[in-house]
């Protein structure tokens, strides 16, 4: 208690006892002077007390009685102020433990008087308990008052007072003890010797004891004495006791305290000798007691039993058999009678309640029930206590169905306080089940019209008991109906459940160490026979004796559990629990009779549901336990239990599942069962008992098994009779069971193969659907599992065995029910795919089953069928004979024409490839196989006389299998659906192309001929006969592409794959096909197909046409040295020539292998030539072609004659990839290609360009006007132009003719930039002038013109580079090709802003800058010829028409945009002043006075006339007006004037220019004065600004040139300018002022002074 002994507490403790005893002397001053004296002198000790003493508690301690003594005086007083004040300073004092032995009975005996004259009660308890629980002072004498005087304040009249004093003499009483458990814990490690307690050893013989446990004995023995009503011996003062509280104490010490009367033999021997006398002669009245033999007047009331006393009585017992049992065996047996006596009829109700109660506190503690077996039944003259408990048990349950219970009636409906809770948390294993609104009915038992519920009152295992805690009740209470019952039953259970895993848990321990096995039986637990039979390993004296204390125990309770349980499985109702317990002890042999007694007939309620409840199920378990443990003797019993079991199946609704296994299902028809949740839980645990009853048949001997499979046959065979006619649900338990023993039974097979396939086969003929499918379920799992079966000798080695569990699938194939050929197939699938290894001979009988399925089967049959074949295609081919190979193609080829499901079409096409894989990967073994196989037949065939006839006879057979593949494959490419189609052509010609190097050289021909073009004619022909019709959507649901939405297109699809296929094989396989001496007769066949289809009227065809000619054009033919090309030709694609003969692995055939160009031409300039088809062939092959692709170019782009909607116009794609092709053509040409060869060509290149393009297609191909690219057919024609150029480039002379016209064509494509073409007379929609308005998609015209711009560009500038590499030509000078340039050129020039596009000027312009920088100095060195005389005209035209355009430009034309145009133009007038002008010499005289005349419009024309008033003086082309003045300028003073003409243009010019400008200024003047406050329009102001600055650069350029040169009239006329110039000076605007300014300030060079006047005649 470090709290209280710490420095601060001490010091707190002294101040405390201080100021409690100043307050006791004030208290007292006036009335008890004594005590105040007392108080005083306290407090002057007290002090002493501290100041003296180091340890102030011991002192203190030691001096108690007189630091108590003025508290205790003060209590004498009986104030009660002064008294509570008192009472607290003692218990502070008594908690710091400072109360000495003597002080504290001084205390008692104070407390003592207080009690007596009944005051300050209840703080009397409290320091009594403080005195006794903080320290030990208090011993004998003194504690025994101080306990006294806690009894005796428990009978006083005050309520509180009583409970209060009751509280704590339990309190005490525990005190008391658990100090002497104290003492015994400090004295435990003392060996003390026992002293001998004699027997008849007196009151007082404790003096053995220690003090505490004296006091304990003390108290303990006077409890026996107050309960037995007699004076006690030690507890001196007691004046009344109940034996209520009594027995309470009695059973609170016993049950708290056992260790103290298991260790001390004194507190034993007053067990043995006071405690159970007293209880047995308490009980005395109760055993007596008869109920209903005396009436409520009897003269004797004290013998009638008293509830509280009872029931105390039975909760000591309880407390002492659970812990004294040991000590007192002969007792417990006498209280174990009693306990059963207290179940009979005639006691009370209430007391049989506690009783069983009591009996149920027993039940939950299996190893006492054991030791009662071992200390009772199992001795000779004992009484069977155990077995009288359980029969006991039994006879109450049954005395409560035979008595209608006294309890109170209004109780049965409502719960009453006992189980508050019961229905709302009743536990799920209550099977309760909700009806309706939630109404929750009770689970009961009814038997004989009595009705009895079933409470939930307890947790399975513990024993809560109600009326035995009703400890505050006097009266004795009602029990609820079913109460009793309720606990009975629960106790029943609680037996069971104890002793099954009693016995259980042991058996494990004694198995761990024997090592022996249990699970045969599958029930809770084994009959001790069993269990005999299974230990007899090592049989231990443990293991005798408990399997002795078992057997008793099991045969003890055996009958009476029976008896009781058989009763309540009769009485339980349908919502019962009572299943829980139906025989969790399994039936010993000489039980069986009784069990089967005990399965009730079900009750079948009038709507004919059945109510199945959970007794059923355990009856169920019973009778399968049963058969499970004596099977081998039930012989032709076994009929007789699988009806019971098959009827039981049938009510559960236990289906039948894979293996034979039955498992819940909810039965169609049949009972509708009505089941409770418990049962549900059941049913998988049922059907796992079922099976195991079936799997343990094979333990059977041979005569047993063929009695169970005979039962099991004539079961089935009653089940299939009942079966014909109605279409109920069949019995398919026999079925099943047959299946799962045959499987349990395999190692054993034959000896029941044929009974038990012969039966099943009928089966599966039955029309029952439901019976058949689980015939054939049975029948096919047996088959796979007799396959798989392990057996000795394996199947390999037993050929018979094997074809005898094959057998019965052949049979199936003659049974006509599509869902057993479905199983059937299944079956096979399985088989091939677990199995197919080892087949071996059963190859034929497999596939004939697959091959069996006709087209008209059902879908799921044919899948099934081609999963089978699937599976032999990817995993068996190799462990098959190769004879079967061809069946093989023939069963995927039937498929793929089946028509029911396209997926497997489309499949099996790919089987076909795989197959050709692998045909090709063996093709060696194979090849050898067959070889060896011909041989043989080709023998037979001659010893009989008769031809071999087989399909591709001259072919070896390994190319006829080849040749098979491929017919079947061509078959299907022109099956009615397109999918098909699609697949089977593309596989064919994978096929030919990947494995077509096997086939001998010759076969090629069949090939070609028979194969391909066979195929090409069929297809084309189909096509062209097509259905245009639209085809709805496909199948229902699938939306067809509007590409595929009728059979035309479909059709189309189909050719082109057919096509593109013969192509590509040409192309690959060239080498193989020219030496076959027809190619040129297959080469032309191939061209006209491949021209009909480009001319077909379908664009998908036409475009895949090209897309073939393009392929087969990509052969570059071997070149020799004498014509080898400067360059290589354009394409080279390697190309596989023959060379050696490179065998294969073991093949004889020779291989193939590409090698480049290069390596090749090296080959070829070797001495001795190549042999390769001649070239001249070679040549005709090329010029064939040319041909084809004129004709194809001329037909397809020659305009239609008329239009209408479905008039078919090429599409751009197709014109690509037409004129795509001439490059390519041309390498192989151009030795021949002439001038006519290129007009049609640029006929064919002009009309395709100008094809128009739909209006749907056009968002794809026109591009969008920002940007400015060129279509694929644009860039394909300048590349072919391009290709052309180059050849004549570098061609002999005879070529360079081509060049102007090649120019032509090129000049034909630049006036599209302002002209597009025509095509026929259709009308197009124009992007003309559309530059700022895009296109609407959806225009009402059908066709749109291409936007030509950016081609015409291209051409433009692919002229000019040409130009600048031929301008010096002969041809090119001769055909006056620049002046052509420049007539073209004029169109964009003089339209300039009304161009479609702006670009289009700007790159006239300049490429006119280039050609006239390459072409004048041509055209001066030509001058004298004249070939250039037509030119210059055109060239001035052009010049006039660009720089003074008609057309306005845009609104929106920006300042900067105007600024940049402007430059332009000043670059025009540069080259002018550099390129033309110097050399006027060279040129005709007209041309010059032209440019002059231009010059001079262009200084004077300076406005342009839209434009707004802010950018008037920028957009008044000043820079260029400025340009024009100087050159005009330059060329008219500077040059020494050759001719008068050229002068008088210069003079011209400038007299023009003045007079201009006075005019101007005059028309300004006037202006100004009239308009008066109001400004000028700013248009008249910017010109009389530019007349101005006009004047100033006039005067600058007059001052530089030489004096001779300018003519005195011009000088005159400047001069004359200057007073105009002065009136200008009023004006208003400051900006003219400052032009103003600047035009006045040269005329100062004028100012000089006047000359002498001369005198000239009479003047």
């Amino acid at each position: 208690m470090s709290g209280t002994n710490s420095p601060e507490a001490v010091k707190k403790l002294l101040e405390n006892m201080q100021s409690d005893l100043r307050a006791l002397s004030l208290e007292c001053k006036k009335k008890f002077p004594p005590v105040k004296e007392a108080a005083e002198s306290g407090i002057i000790k007290v002090k002493t007390i501290a100041a003296r003493n180091t340890e102030i508690l011991a002192a203190l301690k030691d001096n108690s009685s007189e630091v108590v003594q003025p508290f205790l005086m003060g209590c004498g007083t009986k104030e009660p102020k002064i008294t509570q004040l008192c009472l607290a300073a003692i218990q502070r004092l008594m908690s710091h433990e400072v109360v000495s032995e003597t002080a504290a009975g001084n205390i008692i005996n104070m407390l003592w008087q207080l009690m007596e004259n009944s005051l300050e009660e209840l703080k009397l308890l409290q320091t009594v308990l403080v005195l006794l629980t903080t320290n030990t002072v208090v011993h004998d004498e003194a504690l025994s008052k101080a306990i006294v005087l806690c009894f005796r304040l428990h009978f006083t009249k005050d309520n509180i007072t009583n409970n209060t004093a009751a509280a704590t003499v339990r309190q005490v009483v525990t005190v008391v003890f658990e100090r002497m458990v104290a003492e015994d814990e400090r004295h435990r490690d003392i060996i003390e010797q026992p002293v001998l307690v004699q027997g008849n050893s007196n009151r007082r013989s404790v003096s053995t004891l220690k003090p505490c446990a004296k006091d304990a004995y003390m108290l303990f023995q006077d409890l026996c004495q107050l309960v037995n009503a007699d004076a006690p011996y030690w507890l001196v003062g007691m004046t009344e006791m109940t034996r209520t509280f009594g027995l309470e104490l009695l059973e609170s010490v016993l049950n708290d305290f056992p260790q103290v009367f298991l260790q001390h033999q004194e507190f034993s021997f007053l067990l043995k000798e006071r405690v159970c006398p007293l209880v047995i002669k308490l009980f005395s009245p109760n055993i007596k007691f008869r109920q209903g033999s005396s009436t409520s007047s009897s003269p004797a009331p004290v013998e009638k039993p008293y509830f509280p006393i009872c029931m105390r009585l039975l909760r000591v017992v309880s407390v002492l058999i659970k812990q004294f049992y040991s000590l007192l065996v002969t007792e417990c047996e006498i209280f174990l009678s009693l306990l059963v006596k207290f179940l009979d009829a005639d006691k009370p109700q209430w007391l049989r309640a506690v009783a069983v109660e009591s009996i149920h506190r027993l039940c939950v503690q299996p190893q006492l029930l054991r030791s009662f077996c071992q200390s009772y039944d199992m001795k000779q003259h004992s009484t069977k206590v155990f077995r009288d408990i359980v029969n006991a048990l039994g006879s109450f349950i049954q005395s409560l169905f035979l008595v209608p219970p006294t309890g109170n009636p209004a109780t049965t409906n409502q719960p009453g306080n006992n189980n508050s809770g019961s229905s709302v948390s009743a536990p799920a294993n209550s099977g309760m089940v909700g009806i309706g609104g939630g109404v929750t009915l009770l689970p009961a038992f009814e038997y004989r019209g009595t009705w009895i519920p079933i409470l939930t009152i307890t947790v399975q295992g513990s024993a809560k008991a109600t009326y035995l805690e009703m400890l505050d009740k006097v009266e004795p209470p009602t029990i609820p109906e079913g109460y009793a019952m309720s606990v009975a039953f629960h106790c029943l259970l609680d037996l069971v459940r104890g002793i099954t895993s009693m016995i259980e848990g042991e058996l494990g321990e004694i198995e761990t160490e024997c090592q022996t096995t249990t699970e045969e039986a599958s029930s809770p637990t084994q009959s001790s026979e069993q269990q005999d039979l299974q230990s007899t390993s090592d049989q231990m004296d443990k293991e005798i004796v408990s399997r002795a204390v078992w057997e008793e125990m099991v045969n003890a309770c055996w009958c009476g559990l029976l008896a009781a349980l058989s009763l309540l499985l009769d009485a339980s109702t349908a919502y019962s629990i009572q299943g829980q317990s139906v025989m969790m002890i399994s039936p010993s042999s000489e039980s069986h009779q009784q069990v089967v007694a005990v399965g009730q007939p079900l009750a079948v309620q009038p709507q004919g549901t059945v109510m199945l409840t959970s007794k059923n199920i355990q009856c169920m378990r019973t009778l399968l336990n049963l058969a499970h443990c004596h099977g081998a003797v039930l012989g032709t019993s076994w009929q007789l239990v699988l009806a019971t079991l098959q009827h039981l199946v049938w009510i559960l609704g236990l289906k039948p599942s894979s293996g034979g296994a039955l498992k819940p299902g909810r039965a169609v028809e049949g009972p509708s069962t009505v089941l409770t949740t418990a049962v549900m839980t059941d049913l998988p645990v049922i059907s796992n008992i079922l099976s195991r009853l079936f799997e343990s048949s094979q333990y059977l001997d041979d005569v047993s098994l063929h009695h169970l499979i005979n039962a099991l046959c004539s079961l089935s065979l009653e089940a299939m009779d009942m079966a014909y006619g109605n279409n109920k649900e069949p019995s398919l338990f026999a079925v099943a069971k047959l299946l799962e023993t045959g499987l349990v039974n395999m190692h054993r097979i034959e000896i029941l193969w044929r009974p038990l396939t012969g039966h099943l086969l009928e089966v599966c003929q039955h029309p029952n659907s439901r019976m058949r499918e689980w015939g054939a379920e049975a029948l096919t799992s047996l088959i796979k599992a007799g396959l798989t079966f392990n057996h000795d000798p394996p199947l390999s080695q037993n050929q018979r065995l094997q074809l005898l569990l094959l057998n019965p699938l052949k049979e199936m194939s003659t049974i006509n029910h599509p869902d057993i050929r479905l199983k059937q197939l299944e079956c096979v699938l399985q088989i091939l795919q677990s199995q197919g290894d080892s087949l071996g001979p059963g190859w034929p009988l497999v596939l004939g089953v697959m091959g069996a399925i006709r087209n008209d089967q059902g879908e799921s049959l044919i899948r099934t069928a081609f999963q089978c074949l699937q599976l032999v295609v990817t995993d068996f081919l190799p462990t098959m004979p190769c004879t079967c190979l061809q069946i093989v193609v023939d069963v995927a080829g039937s498929f793929g024409l089946h028509n029911q499901e396209l997926n497997i079409s489309l499949t099996s096409i790919g089987l076909l490839w795989n197959i050709s894989d692998y045909f090709f990967q063996r093709g060696e073994t194979i090849e050898k196989e067959l070889n060896k196989e011909e041989a043989a037949q080709q023998k037979q065939a001659e010893e009989k006389g008769v031809v071999l006839n087989r399909p591709f006879h001259p072919a070896p057979p390994f190319d006829c299998l080849w040749l098979c593949l491929y017919a079947k494959l061509g078959e299907l490419c022109v099956d009615p659906r397109p999918a098909v189609r699609k697949s089977a052509g593309q596989t064919l010609f994978s096929t030919i192309g990947a494995h077509g190097t096997l086939l001998q050289h010759s076969t090629w021909h069949t090939v070609i001929w028979k194969v391909l073009f066979h195929l090409l004619d069929r297809v084309r022909e189909s096509s062209t006969t097509a259905d245009k019709e639209k085809i709805e959507s496909g199948g229902g649901n699938i939306l067809i592409h509007h590409s595929r939405d009728t059979a035309e297109k479909q059709w189309a699809e189909t050719w082109v794959l057919t096509l593109a296929g013969v192509a590509r094989i040409f192309n690959t396989r060239r080498y193989l096909l020219q030496p076959l001496g027809d190619f040129s007769r297959a080469w032309d066949v191939l061209l006209d197909h491949i021209q009909s289809a480009a001319l077909s009227k379908n664009n998908e065809v036409s475009l895949a046409a090209l897309k073939s000619f393009q392929e087969i054009l990509q052969i570059v033919s071997p070149v020799r040295d004498s014509d080898k090309p400067e360059t290589p030709p354009v394409v080279n694609v390697p190309v596989p020539v023959l060379i050696g003969s490179i065998s294969g692995p073991g093949l004889s055939r020779p291989f193939v292998r590409t090698d480049s160009i290069g390596e090749r031409l090296g080959r070829y300039s070797s001495s001795e030539p190549p042999v390769v088809t001649d070239e001249l062939e070679d040549l005709n092959l090329w010029w064939a072609a040319w041909n084809t692709w004129y004709r194809i170019g001329s037909e397809s782009t020659k305009p239609p004659i008329t239009f209408d909607k479905l008039t078919f116009i090429p599409s751009q794609p197709f014109l690509t990839a037409l004129i795509q092709i001439f490059p390519a053509l041309y390498q192989h040409i151009k030795t021949g290609f002439n001038m006519d060869d290129l007009q049609k060509l640029g006929v064919i290149l002009h009309s395709a360009i100008s094809v128009p393009i739909s209006s749907d297609a056009s968002p794809f191909i026109l591009p969008s006007y920002t940007e400015a690219v060129l279509t694929s057919l644009q860039e394909a024609v300048l590349t072919a132009l391009d290709v052309l150029q180059k050849a004549i480039c570098v061609g002999p002379e005879n070529m360079q003719i081509m060049y102007p016209a090649i120019f032509d064509q090129l000049l034909a494509f630049v006036e599209f930039s302002c002209k597009p073409p025509q095509y026929g007379q259709l009308e197009t929609k124009h992007i003309a002038n559309a530059k700022y308005n895009q296109i609407q998609l959806f225009a009402p015209a059908e066709w749109v013109a291409l936007n030509y711009v950016p081609f015409a560009e291209r051409s433009l500038e692919v002229v000019v580079d040409l130009y600048q590499k031929t301008a010096c030509h002969k041809a090119v000078v001769n055909e006056k090709v620049l002046q052509n340039i420049i007539k073209t050129l004029r169109v964009p020039l003089s339209l300039k802003y009304s161009c479609p596009s702006e670009s289009t000027w700007k790159l006239a312009v300049s490429s006119l800058l280039k050609v006239l920088s390459i072409g004048l100095p041509v055209a001066r060195q030509h001058a004298s010829s004249g070939k250039f005389d037509s030119m210059w005209p055109e060239l001035a035209n052009t010049f006039e028409d660009f720089l003074f355009t008609k057309s306005i430009p845009p609104d929106n034309l920006s300042i900067q945009e105007f600024q940049r145009n402007e430059s332009i133009d000043v670059e025009v007038v540069q080259l002018i002043s550099t390129e033309i002008l110097p050399y006027a010499n060279f040129i005709p005289k007209e041309f010059v006075g032209q440019i002059m005349t231009m010059l001079n419009k262009g200084s004077i024309h300076s406005q342009s006339s839209s434009f707004t008033e802010a950018e008037i003086d920028i957009r008044l082309r000043e820079e260029f007006s400025k340009m024009c003045f100087e050159t005009l300028l330059q060329f008219s003073f500077s040059n020494k004037v050759t001719t008068p003409q050229e002068g008088y243009i210069s003079r011209m010019a400038l007299s023009v220019l003045l007079k201009r400008s006075q005019d101007v200024l005059h028309r300004y003047i006037e202006d100004e004065r009239l308009s008066g406050k109001c400004p000028l329009p700013r248009q008249q102001v910017t010109e009389i600004i530019f007349v101005l600055k006009a004047v100033s650069t006039l005067i600058d350029s007059l001052k530089k040139t030489q004096p001779e040169n300018v003519d005195g009239n011009t000088w005159a006329q400047v001069i004359a300018l200057y007073p105009t110039l002065v009136e200008c000076i009023t004006c208003s605007s400051s900006e003219v002022c400052s032009a103003l300014k600047e035009a006045l300030v040269p005329f100062k060079d004028f100012m000089q002074p006047p000359a002498s006047r001369v005198q000239n005649g009479e003047s």
